[in-house]
């Protein structure tokens, strides 16, 4: 992996981190009651919202596709805070603990970017936003499937990889709009 994906990986997750953690000071940790399946929804809105955008050029909410695909990214940490925290009952979490889970999530997926992104030959930067905001929401569907079956996949990954994958693609979304 280029030095130069390192550095643009990590400045679009600082953007994403400030946003995540100034309302985090605002709201607090409200979202520790939502379960993964309702996070996963807040996303699909989001990816959809910039799939119409793309598709009829015209908006009139003033947000642009930066602001849903920095809310992907947060909300894909979100995510795998809870499958990792698991226990919805306490949703008060301190702000210096929710920056260390937020960043030890960052670490886990910028780490298999690295390792894809090597294997893939960066192969990220000839292909277009749309693309990103098609495969985010293909593993929607394939989350849902997944959530379906009750968590039992034959061959796939779970949901887990999935959420990784979608954080990663709205990440070179960004990369690719700045």
């Amino acid at each position: 992996m280029s030095n130069k994906t390192s550095i643009q990986y990590d400045e679009a997750i600082n953007k994403c981190r400030s946003i995540f953690l100034t309302k985090s000071k605002d709201y607090g940790t409200s979202w520790r009651i939502m379960r993964v399946s309702s996070l996963m929804d807040q996303i699909f809105i989001k990816a959809q919202r910039i799939r119409t955008i793309e598709e009829n050029a015209v908006k009139k909410v003033n947000e642009d596709e930066r602001t849903e695909f920095i809310g992907i990214v947060n909300y894909c940490i979100i995510a795998l805070i809870q499958l990792e925290l698991k226990d919805l009952s306490e949703t008060n979490l301190p702000l210096t603990q929710l920056e260390t889970l937020y960043n030890k999530q960052v670490t886990e997926v910028k780490a298999l970017m690295e390792e894809k992104n090597h294997d893939y030959g960066e192969a990220w930067r000839d292909m277009r936003v749309s693309t990103f905001t098609d495969m985010i929401l293909m593993r929607l569907l394939r989350i849902r499937q997944i959530e379906e079956a009750k968590g039992q996949t034959i061959m796939s990954e779970g949901i887990d990889a999935n959420i990784r994958d979608m954080m990663n693609y709205a990440v070179f979304a960004l990369i690719h709009l700045d």
